[in-house]
């Protein structure tokens, strides 16, 4: 059976169609990311009657960056059309409000999955794979159709554990074909890594700590970015052309220019300078 998300039309955020739910669901704290404390369940009080973000302008001008580097996969309208049927979460039941803000997690996880799944699907390395790939990416789309009791009964980790042995071996299938050194950065402490002009091709890079990490002028050609966390990360003029696993929210919080070469994937985010 197909469904809207096998290729990628569904996974991508359609305000829309939603409730604003990522502002209800999700809980905030005052830091550099935030303006406010806002806990879990209750809405943004930027929120509007129209379920829309009212500063979506100025979220980075008025203190709300951790805002533009959040990504629902499409996860919002699934719940919000789907899940719900298009009940309106202020003019429906209580009950149906409060588990719109429960299971909209839970189906945003689904949802990172389905992409990182369909990203895979398109490598022509990870061919030996693809039918076990398009096995997983079915049943992940079977698991975002639950009711709201099953979506909530769900073992996420477990499935999520099932996937991510497929991703390792797509990312090793992927990384092979990659000439240059293969270096193995895994979950590495690179906060603040000096690291201007680096070969990286072919890297594996998964949940590696870039925080603030200077990679100007890297060349990180067909390196594996899954989970790695590119808050403040110095990207001017670095090469990530065939980079995989690497969302748009990753992207949105790193620092590049004009002269960063990017996967097809994602898209030059809008507040990146011309030069750094």
């Amino acid at each position: 059976m197909q469904h809207e998300t096998v290729d990628g039309t569904g996974l991508r955020g359609d305000c829309a169609n939603c409730f604003g739910l990522c502002c209800v669901a999700l809980p905030f704290a005052r830091s550099a990311d935030f303006a406010i404390d806002k806990p879990a369940g209750r809405e943004c009080p930027n929120l509007g009657e129209d379920h829309r973000c009212g500063i979506h302008a100025r979220l980075r001008q008025s203190g709300f960056t951790g805002c533009t580097v959040y990504d629902c996969f499409g996860a919002g309208q699934k719940v919000s059309q789907h899940t719900f049927g298009g009940r309106d979460r202020r003019t429906g039941a209580p009950e149906d409000a409060r588990l719109m803000s429960e299971v909209f997690p839970v189906v945003r996880q689904l949802h990172e999955l389905l992409w990182y799944l369909t990203e895979a699907l398109g490598l022509p390395a990870a061919r030996p794979i693809h039918g076990d790939l398009r096995s997983a990416l079915a049943r992940t789309e079977e698991l975002t159709l639950l009711s709201p009791d099953e979506l909530m009964a769900l073992d996420v980790p477990a499935h999520r554990q099932d996937v991510n042995l497929l991703l390792l071996k797509t990312s090793e299938l992927a990384r092979a074909g990659v000439r240059g050194r293969k270096k193995d950065r895994r979950g590495a402490d690179l906060v603040g890594a000096r690291l201007r002009g680096a070969d990286l091709r072919g890297a594996d890079l998964r949940g590696a700590c870039l925080i603030a990490a200077d990679l100007t002028g890297a060349d990180l050609r067909g390196a594996d970015l899954i989970g790695a966390d590119l808050r403040d990360t110095g990207l001017a003029d670095a090469d990530l052309t065939g980079a995989f696993f690497l969302t748009q929210p990753q992207l949105n919080a790193a620092r590049g220019s004009a002269d960063t070469r990017l996967p097809e994937s994602v898209t030059r985010p809008a507040h990146w300078t011309a030069r750094l």
